[in-house]
């Protein structure tokens, strides 16, 4: 197929990226402003990530089996679908300040969003060249930087008010009969962002259903050749049997670790930027804003490197860089440890893309299956923030709790160096 005849469904696909951004760059700006508006604490604030990554987990197998029968197009527009009844539901849980519909909703969205992931990716690193895919799946990916960057510009704007009342006042506000007009006047400042996000993901589904998508068939290796490049057979069978290529299984665990880190990182950003230098509200999420102009430059700068450093060298560098940050965030005070996890998410760029094209490297049509674990591996957004909350309200210290990320990281440099490297399958 021509390049210009791929234009339209690239940019069309493109697109998914940021709107799946946009709906996990959220977070940082809800987890402390639903803490605020339900009174929640660490842990329970922490579940906001939850119903989403547990939704990944839950839709992806469904998602790739759809997309097996159905087709990529049917696959987006579906999800594209489930996206937006999710965005008007949490306008929904918003008017009745109830934190269960509020997870809901997230759970409906996280849906939707999982069918996105598991079309988008393998789709994009199918469209063109393989020799490429790393470097075409990191160019469609810094779109996603993008949604990184504006969600959180977005949602200090329009969702935090920058009103932070003490214990004492709220007692005070609760005695006189004012404290739940206040909350309430918090939950609703959400309703108009997600309705405008239900109008524009509802848009997007319209212009997949105008527009014709190619559908891509994954070379088979036992069509195209008798053994792959690596020494072994790849089946055509959408089966379970893709758990056969070690390269696949060390992928899930990173894609688990890299999503835990990325989540962990961004999701308590302002209440430790609160700990350690005593930033407000508004403020830190300013500067997370920035920190996600960050990782947007990396996904750019990351597909031009790669032109002259290995996907996986490259991979391996930027987790050390990490742990090295962290470690400088946990054991000091102030800006500087503001600074440095600011700095994480400009080398988080290329995690995700890189760990996701290489665990589909050689698996021709099992492809789509194992696209489907990695992204149920994506549930480990979920587990971390929780594991983060447990350790803050454990310890009285969100900046202790920043070692769930760091151990992330320690594991994404081991798959870089090791884990990504395909070897011959025994029969």
């Amino acid at each position: 197929m021509s390049k210009n005849k791929l234009l339209v469904p690239f940019i069309l696909v493109t697109s998914l990226f940021f709107l799946w951004a946009f709906l996990h760059n959220l977070n940082p700006i809800l987890i402390p402003h639903l803490r605020k508006a339900c009174q929640l604490n660490d842990t329970q604030s922490s579940l906001v990530d939850f119903p989403i990554y547990l939704a990944y987990c839950l839709a992806a197998i469904p998602a790739g089996l759809f997309m097996h029968k159905y087709g990529y197009k049917k696959g987006i527009i579906l999800g594209l679908i489930m996206f937006s009844f999710g965005a008007v539901l949490f306008t929904f849980a918003a008017s009745e300040r109830n934190f269960i519909y509020f997870l809901v909703a997230l759970f409906v969205q996280g849906s939707g969003a999982a069918f996105l992931e598991t079309v988008a990716n393998p789709y994009m690193a199918n469209l063109g060249d393989p020799a490429h895919s790393e470097q075409r799946l990191n160019f469609a990916q810094s779109f996603n930087g993008l949604g990184a960057m504006v969600a959180p510009l977005v949602g200090a704007q329009f969702i935090l008010s920058g009103i932070e009342h003490t214990p004492a006042e709220l007692d005070a506000m609760k005695a006189n009969g004012t404290l739940n007009a206040y909350l309430q006047s918090e939950a609703d400042l959400i309703k108009m962002p997600y309705y405008v996000i239900a109008a524009v993901v509802l848009l997007v589904a319209l212009l997949f259903v105008f527009n014709k998508i190619p559908e891509i068939k994954e070379p088979d290796a036992e069509l195209d050749a008798p053994v792959g490049a690596h020494g072994h057979t790849v089946g055509t069978k959408f089966s379970f049997n893709v758990f056969r290529f070690s390269h696949l299984r060390w992928a899930i665990l990173g894609i688990f670790f890299y999503v835990g880190s990325q989540v962990a990182v961004g999701s308590f950003f302002i209440r430790f930027s609160r700990f350690v230098a005593d930033i407000p509200e508004k403020e830190a999420g300013r500067m997370f804003t920035g920190a996600m102009v960050g990782f947007m430059a990396g996904r750019f700068l990351g597909t031009f490197f790669m032109k002259y450093i290995k996907p996986a060298k490259l991979l391996s560098l930027y987790a050390a860089i990490n742990i090295l940050l962290l470690t400088v965030a946990i054991l000091t005070k102030g800006h500087i440890a503001v600074y440095c996890v600011m700095a994480t998410p400009f080398f988080m760029s290329i995690q995700f893309p890189t760990i996701f094209a290489l665990g589909i490297k050689d698996l021709g049509e099992e492809t789509k299956m194992a696209s489907s674990f990695l992204v149920m591996a994506i549930i480990g957004g979920a587990v971390a923030p929780l594991a983060m909350g447990a350790i803050s309200d454990a310890t009285h210290s969100i900046q202790i709790a920043y070692i769930v990320p760091l151990i992330c990281f320690a594991y994404i440099l081991f798959y870089g160096l090791s884990g990504h490297k395909i070897k011959p399958v025994k029969s």
